[in-house]
């Protein structure tokens, strides 16, 4: 029997093998591999910081889309409207015809304005990439040093003030901020592990945050820099050690070419006279910390110290990471510095800032883990994270961020008939007020005006006629003389103002 077991043809044996049986010859079937939705599940429930990040994003959501309509456009926001309002094409002609800001943006308005021209619609995108940063940034801070530091630098960037406010503005701010942060993250990345693909995306992503907004290349010339400086000994000894930086670099220049271009004419255009905005001075660097520490005094000396903390607690374990924060703080601000006295500098160009300053404040975090010992510590640093920005919090949402142009506008229709002159100073004002004011429907005549000559005009083409005068300090901008200031002293009452808004009417 045996003999003839041994001599089992092939075919019995698989026909053996094919029937369904319980028995111990039967193989176990393999066991069926976890769905993605599965892993990120399980990793969610396993990991503590996931969870608290989870967290992070849901509240930097909530922060950014509660009263995302509440106040007013004011003129910069109005001025989107109206680049997003033209084609595709025309926003690039405008672009190198003048325009300060890059096409991106604007193109990417345009597409929102398929779903209206609300004030809520204008500012979803920037608040959806703000929410959408705070991970990146976690990401930035866990490639940096650790899951501990990207966990604070994620929570000081949710309730960040200064993050929180350019979110809800329909300007390129927020969102070049959210590509400079992948650029950021994939420069890190680069950096540690010198993979080609990384440095390809940290090329392409600064790329994008340069579309969006002009200052985006001043951090990326800054990382290009740091890459040189920190690979000076390898690259003296074998050039092909910079292969790796010299790719990410065409990438940036073949994704932005048209536009380096532009930039390069818009720089000799704003930097031909003095700037008539803007901060200058050291009061760029001064308002700019102050500005990104969340405008508090003593947040911002707080924030500093433990800033060079973090740099001096990195220093001793990566100093190329600790010259990466230096060199991303110091650099911007010194150039900031420089340029104010021939181009206007204001402290939300420096937005991008905001990354390394919070990783870099997060990476003071081991410096209070050795003194307390206890791993629960982070979640202190996260709650001291909230607790800061309570303040600023208490008030944000209650009163008028912006100039109201909303209620302004709804007072002077109440006070004009038909045929009064309504004049605006200076004359791109009526950019934010005919966006809730209608000279059509209250049958005024609305004009504009820079200078004391173009009023004594108006008054002389208008004899007699009720003539109010809607006037912000922008009037100083477009004519330093004041001489359309004095006028209206000689020649109107003042009638009133809100939020910056200022009325006067014929006398």
């Amino acid at each position: 029997m045996g003999k003839k077991q041994g001599k089992r043809t092939k075919r019995e044996t698989e026909t053996c093998d094919s029937r369904v049986d319980p028995g111990a010859g039967t193989p176990a079937p393999a066991p069926s591999r976890p769905s993605p939705f599965d892993t990120v599940i399980t990793s969610v429930r396993s990991s503590r910081h996931l969870q608290v990040l989870i967290g992070l994003t849901i509240a930097g959501l909530l922060l950014r889309f509660y009263n995302l309509g509440g106040n007013s456009l004011w003129l910069d926001e109005a001025s989107t409207l109206t680049f997003a309002r033209q084609t595709l094409a025309g926003i690039w002609e405008s672009t190198a015809g003048g325009e300060f800001n890059p096409p991106l943006f604007y193109w990417l308005e345009h597409g929102m304005l398929l779903f209206g021209e609300s004030e809520f619609v204008l500012r979803l995108l920037p608040a959806l990439l703000g929410v959408l940063t705070i991970p990146v940034v976690y990401l930035v801070g866990k490639e940096f040093r650790d899951r501990d530091v990207g966990l604070i630098a994620a929570a000081l960037l949710a309730f960040s003030p200064f993050h929180i406010f350019y979110s809800q503005e329909a300007r390129a701010y927020a969102p070049m901020l959210f590509f400079f942060s992948l650029a950021l993250l994939f420069y890190v990345r680069a950096s540690r592990s010198d993979e080609t693909r990384s440095w390809v995306f940290f090329g392409l992503f600064s790329a994008v945050a340069f579309w969006m907004h002009f200052y985006a290349i001043v951090p990326v010339a800054v990382l290009i820099l740091h890459a040189l400086v920190t690979r000076a000994g390898d690259i003296r000894r074998d050039l092909r050690s910079a292969r790796n930086p010299v790719i990410s670099v065409v990438a940036f220049v073949a994704a932005s070419l048209p536009l380096l271009i532009v930039t390069v004419n818009l720089f000799l255009v704003r930097t031909s006279s003095a700037p008539t905005f803007g901060v200058q001075g050291f009061d760029v660097v001064y308002q700019t910390l102050l500005q990104v520490s969340g405008f508090s005094d003593l947040v911002m000396a707080a924030f500093i110290v433990l800033f060079l903390v973090g740099v001096a607690v990195t220093w001793r374990e990566d100093r190329n990471g600790a010259l990466l924060l230096v060199f991303m703080m110091v650099l911007p601000l010194v150039a900031s510095l420089a340029l104010s006295s021939r181009m206007p500098m204001i402290p939300r160009y420096l937005i991008y800032l905001l990354p390394v300053y919070f990783v870099g404040i997060a990476s003071a975090y081991p410096a209070l883990y050795a003194l307390v010992k206890d791993g629960r510590a982070v979640y202190l640093a996260v709650a001291a994270a909230v607790l800061i920005s309570t303040p600023f919090l208490a008030t944000y949402y209650t009163t008028p961020q912006k100039n109201d142009w909303r209620g302004f506008s709804a007072e002077l229709s109440g006070m004009t008939g038909a045929g009064d002159i309504v004049v605006v100073l200076p004359p791109y004002m009526a950019q934010p007020l005919d966006y809730y004011y209608s000279n059509a429907t209250d049958e005024t005549i609305e004009l504009g005006a820079n200078t004391g000559e173009d009023l004594r005009a108006i008054q002389e083409q208008y004899p007699g006629r009720q003539t109010f005068y809607v006037v912000t300090w922008d009037i100083l901008a477009v004519d330093p003389t004041g001489d359309a200031l004095g006028w209206l002293d000689k020649n109107a009452e003042f009638s009133g103002q809100r939020m910056g808004i200022y009325l006067f009417v014929s006398a």
